[in-house]
């Protein structure tokens, strides 16, 4: 399972150090994998002004404090990525202080013989535009410099998707991996390897963004090499936040916070990773069957149980009377996501606020398709039409012109 991202591009060859930009030139190849969200979905925000302060709450389904057997406290999964999204709203919090206004460098020359710093802003929007073409077209509603810098991370999370996901995913090692961290941590450093490592480089270093959610997403490629089982709903959400709900965390400081917005910082973040939540449990939902025949579940293991069904069930694809009990539930949980998530995408900037909306609203729409295909997601896949969305996108637009909250709502 991979990256809720909608589409990938092919990496480079990380074991042999080939350049992905090589490889693209080769063949002009680029892999559709089998489970992807379009980045805006999780993505976000980073204030362009005003005061704020960072006790927004982490968005729970669950408490976020465990007792084990012994009596001991332990931190959840939801707890832990929290921790994450304070570290980064602290960092937006820092770089707003020492300026209003984000300063984007002019073009510079990137190491090699790949030409300047626009040619790879360039290349990253032209991925973008044969693959995720809604999101796309309301990216050109954003500023230049935070529509190039959206291109350059969805383009690393397409490439990070396809190591685990891609056509290449059999030769992938957890040493192939580590490799790829290893890169990361030259991009952030300033050493991109090549065009688009320099995009990405040079958008870290004009935008407050942190590491971590980068690295996260890596660790979620790791989980894909090693498991293919989650007992529980804890599990499956670290899982969702690792390859999806980053997005939102990497994107948050370019997306940008509407100046009059009242919500808190960590609170816009912490809907912006509800989002990716919500898409990546409607990922798993809606391709059950697919994931079956490579053998995987992306299902609670013990709410499979207490529902009274197994993996034997989901491999023979039955759709009985105790599946679509048991779907309603999961359906319903992700509802919930996407509400939370709602509440953020209003405090947006107003150019960013359309293709987040465009996002939200056709994923949740795939929802409403499962339960039309009475949940049948072994052999049929929802999927929402061109009609359906052409009656989707207008409202979506019309929900990006609704203004932020005059009250600070997101705090609770």
């Amino acid at each position: 399972m991979s990256v809720a991202l909608l589409w990938v591009v092919s990496p480079c060859d990380v074991s042999n150090g080939t350049s992905f930009m090589e490889s693209v030139r080769e063949g002009n190849r680029f892999f559709d994998s089998s489970r992807h969200r379009n980045l805006v979905s999780n993505e976000r925000i980073n204030r362009g002004g005003g005061k704020q302060t960072n006790n927004g709450r982490k968005f729970s389904v669950r408490s976020a404090i465990l007792a084990t057997p012994s009596g001991e406290r332990t931190m959840t999964s939801e707890q832990m990525v929290y921790d994450v999204v304070l570290r980064q709203a602290a960092l937006v919090k820092r770089q707003l202080r020492s300026t209003n206004e984000l300063e984007v460098k002019p073009d510079i020359p990137i190491p090699g013989n790949l030409g300047l710093l626009s040619e790879a802003y360039d290349r990253c929007g032209e991925v973008c535009a044969e693959y995720a073409k809604t999101f796309n077209l309301g990216t050109m509603l954003m500023t230049p410099e935070r529509r190039r810098a959206v291109w350059a991370i969805y383009v690393w999370c397409r490439r990070t998707d396809e190591l685990v996901d891609g056509p290449n995913a059999s030769y992938i090692t957890p040493a192939a991996l580590d490799r790829w961290e290893n890169r990361l941590e030259d991009v952030f450093n300033g050493r991109p390897f090549d065009m688009l490592d320099g995009a990405l480089s040079d958008t870290v270093s004009n935008f407050p963004v942190d590491i971590q959610p980068f690295r996260d997403m890596i660790e979620g490629m790791r989980m894909d090499l090693r498991k293919s089982r989650y007992k529980n709903f804890d599990e499956l959400y670290l899982y969702c936040y690792y390859v999806a709900g980053t997005v939102g965390l990497m994107s948050v400081p370019i997306m940008g916070i509407a100046p009059e917005s009242k919500a808190t910082t960590g609170s816009v973040y912490n809907a912006a990773l509800a989002l990716g939540i919500a898409n990546q449990l409607t990922n798993i939902l809606r391709e059950v069957g697919e994931d079956a025949r490579r053998g995987r579940v992306y299902l609670p293991q013990d709410e499979l149980a207490q529902a009274g069904l197994s993996d034997e069930d989901i491999f023979a694809g039955r759709v009985t009377d105790k599946w679509r009990i048991f779907m309603k539930k999961q359906i319903h949980r992700a509802r919930k996501f996407f509400d939370e998530a709602e509440k953020g995408v209003t405090e947006l900037s107003s150019a960013s606020r359309f293709p987040v909306w465009a996002s939200l609203v056709l994923y949740r729409k795939i929802l409403d398709e499962i339960e039309a295909n009475d949940y049948n997601n072994f052999t049929k896949r929802a999927y929402v039409s061109k009609s359906k969305k052409l009656i989707a996108l207008p409202i979506a637009y019309a929900k990006s012109l609704v203004p932020p909250t005059k009250t600070v709502s997101l705090q609770r």
